[in-house]
């Protein structure tokens, strides 16, 4: 047990309470790499992702079997990664649900229930996410859906505190996040950027719950008052006066939080801005700091240490917010404490942890928002010719979706690669008439610009109006999307050069998730499809390839108890564009069921779910009601696309309900659903401080309408000995 272990079982109790009795030399950062525990989801000081144990190798790799399986209980997204610590694994799952289980054996000792407001649902960009867990001080800190820090007693799972972490209730924030452990403080960020927010993090005393300090991320209206640090007054200066602060402005720390004991430091991962274009954001343009930045924070007060913007002047919500992880590495003949940082924007940085400046900085996918990264001064070459939408369509390299995004990397510092998931792919952005000078919509998406990915966009552009069309057919990237609309792989990559030692594709651009890499040449994944896989670290070649029957996404973890050494993994489709649930994928063809699956040398046969019966007609709609009319059935479209569709994506398998296969029963209480809130229990919002009773009316007109015209091609189909399936274009992806 390494000494992180042992301030995580309980030294904190011996210690003084944020007044600095925590001593950050205590945590020993000549051991790199996690060993028989797991101790964060990173699993090491350094949430590298790397394991020194050895037990399982390339030889027997073939031998990995179920050790034993948890049934979360649950359908929708799966993104942690557990934790592991004297014996016993704590998790989460989605809205921030909790399981302690005995890590050798599955057997469960307590599970936990935040009990959400469902209400958060509707401000929820990429599902019902949460990817983690912190333990120490005895305690399991998680942060639910709708935005409340919880303490729970490691032994019983009952609550020691709760905090409720919103400054502002009126506006769209949520939590998805894993809190970070910094010593005697445990710092928590949030989400709703392209909502209505304006980022920051805060630091609770472990002990209490007792609020340390809080980082504002960016500046608020200067109309209503003193800046609350120095640092937002000068961050103040690359923002217009007159930018849209009644949006917000953005800036959610949504995922990476990382404690850097060193320089006794807490490094955040600052998100995009809100709304996405910079002239509509901050008409006069700027940097607008410390958006897409890595931050670093004093431990003690929260201070700004130093800061590294990744992406100035983003319009194209290229996020800094993916996880980093901390290494030394040999940079011009001297060694220098280092982050790794491979964020949405294409590059791979290798960032000084005392300085906060850039000693490397390569592209690793085609880019269209800048071509280089100036090193002398830290700062991006952009190219607003190619990706400046504010003035007519651009295909912009890459995607909002990202080169990479929150899925974890790994780094082996033994071999200097660092294994990830990489997709190179662009997508269309432009902005929608009448979205110049937005109106703010409370608690609703706000990003002001539509997108289509180029995995979709030769088949969606004749679809497009003529103007948009033909000026997307005279850019220059639009060859390139000829040439390859996206490449998915997982990569072997040297950080200081962003060179390529081996690459394998994956199944599709959709398929992307964490991954583990341990000290005897492994590099563990999973699929979409399925499968857990394992590589050779050195070469790429394909050692094992185990069936499971789920997707998964989140990051494999490895452990030890009693001599055996496991690998476990999360199972469950969703995130961003969770509704386009791609075909080849598990969760379409046997279903989404959240499963943990536990493999040691030797192990069992996974259980395989089964298929998935196929697709029957929709049922005939109930007839329209007197006094509908074209007029009305296309306001309920535009009403439809503008509040259900982020999460009603009307697609085959979906894991929400596809509205144009409801029932008699649903269409009966369709209204008292929307505005009353008669299913908020089982997670859909009430909507009627946005929605009318003949808006609702409306887009439930549209709804029978698209009801009756599927039943009648489905039958069809049907007829004609066809299957029922039909792929749509992916509006948003898994990001």
């Amino acid at each position: 047990m390494n000494l992180r272990t042992l301030l995580a079982a309980g030294a904190f109790a011996l210690l003084a309470a944020c007044s600095g009795g925590f001593d950050p030399s205590d945590i020993d950062t000549s051991v790199y790499g996690a060993g028989d525990d797991w101790d964060n989801p990173g699993g090491d000081w350094a949430e590298s992702h790397f394991s020194r144990l050895g037990d399982i190798t390339k030889e027997n790799a073939g031998q990995l079997g179920l050790a034993w399986e948890y049934d979360l209980g649950t359908a929708r997204v799966q993104e942690a990664t557990p934790v592991v610590i004297d014996g016993v694994m704590y998790t989460s799952g989605n809205l921030g649900r909790v399981y302690a289980l005995n890590a050798a054996t599955g057997e469960e000792l307590w599970t936990f229930d935040p009990g959400a407001d469902m209400q958060a649902n509707r401000y929820a960009c990429c599902d019902q996410a949460n990817r983690g867990v912190a333990v120490a001080d005895g305690k399991v800190f998680v942060g639910s859906l709708d935005g409340h820090l919880f303490a729970l007693d490691a032994k019983t799972g009952k609550v020691a505190w709760r905090k409720d972490t919103i400054a502002d209730r009126s506006r769209g924030y949520t939590i998805t996040g894993a809190p970070e452990v910094a010593g005697d403080i445990v710092v928590i960020g949030n989400a709703g950027a392209e909502y209505d927010t304006r980022g920051y993090v805060t630091a609770y005393d472990v002990k209490t719950g007792k609020e340390a300090w809080r980082f504002y991320t960016i500046p608020h209206d200067p109309a209503d008052g003193p800046q609350e640090s120095k640092a937002l007054d000068a961050a103040l200066k690359t923002w217009d006066a007159k930018s849209r602060w009644d949006i917000g402005g953005g800036g959610t720390v949504w995922d990476a939080i990382t404690y850097d004991p060193a320089y006794d430091q807490v490094i955040i991962g600052v998100g995009n801005g809100g709304p996405y274009p910079l002239k509509t954001r901050s008409p006069s343009g700027g940097d607008n700091l410390y958006l897409d930045s890595l931050v670093a924070l004093d431990r003690k007060t929260g201070e700004m240490k130093w800061h590294y913007q990744e992406t100035p002047q983003d319009s194209w919500d290229l996020t800094a917010t993916q996880p980093m992880m901390l290494a030394e590495m040999e940079v011009g003949g001297a060694k220098r404490p280092v982050v790794l940082h491979t964020p949405k924007n294409g590059f791979f940085y290798v960032i000084d942890r005392e300085t906060g400046k850039a000693l490397a900085a390569n592209a690793l996918v085609r880019t269209s928002w800048a071509d280089k990264v100036d090193l002398k001064t830290g700062k991006a070459h952009l190219t607003p010719e190619f990706s400046d939408y504010s003035t007519g369509p651009k295909i912009v390299f890459p995607a909002s979706t990202g080169a990479r995004n929150w899925h974890p990397a790994a780094f082996d510092p033994t071999r200097n690669l660092y294994f990830a998931s990489v997709v190179d792919m662009g997508n269309l952005m432009f902005i929608p008439p009448g979205q110049e000078n937005p109106v703010r919509k409370k608690q609703n998406l706000n990003a002001s610009a539509a997108l289509i990915f180029t995995p979709d966009l030769q088949a969606a552009l004749p679809t497009l109006p003529p103007p948009i069309r033909q000026a997307v057919e005279k850019l220059p990237q639009w060859q390139w999307v000829k040439d390859k609309p996206y490449s998915s792989e997982i990569r072997a990559i040297d950080p200081l050069t962003g060179k390529t030692k081996w690459k394998a594709d994956r199944e599709g651009w959709q398929d992307r998730s964490g991954v583990l890499a341990t000290q005897s040449g492994l590099v563990v994944y999973g699929t979409l499809s399925g499968k857990l896989v394992v590589r050779d670290a050195d070469n790429g070649k394909l050692l094992a390839s185990v069936e499971t029957g789920s997707s998964i996404l989140a990051a494999p973890m490895t452990y030890r108890v009693d001599g055996v050494q496991y690998i476990a993994v999360q199972t469950g489709w969703g995130g961003g564009g969770w509704g386009f649930v791609p075909g080849y994928s598990a969760a379409y063809t046997k279903g989404n069921a959240n499963r943990l699956l536990v493999f040691r040398l030797g192990g069992a046969k996974v259980p395989i779910p089964a298929d998935l019966p196929p697709l029957e007609p929709a049922v005939a709609p109930p007839a329209q009601l007197p006094g509908v009319t074209p007029e009305m059935i296309a306001l309920g479209s535009a009403l439809f696309t503008e509040n259900c569709s982020i999460c009603h994506s009307n697609q085959p398998r979906a894991p929400l309900p596809d509205l144009r296969r409801m029932a008699p029963g649903t269409h009966d209480v369709f209204e008292d659903i929307v505005l009353k809130g008669l299913l908020q229990p089982n997670g859909m919002p009430r909507w009627d401080d946005v929605l009318s009773a003949d808006q609702a009316r409306a887009i439930h007109a549209f709804l029978i309408d698209e009801q009756g015209k599927l039943r009648d091609r489905e039958l069809k189909l049907q007829a004609a000995g066809k299957p029922l399936d039909s792929r749509s274009l992916t509006i948003l992806s898994n990001f």
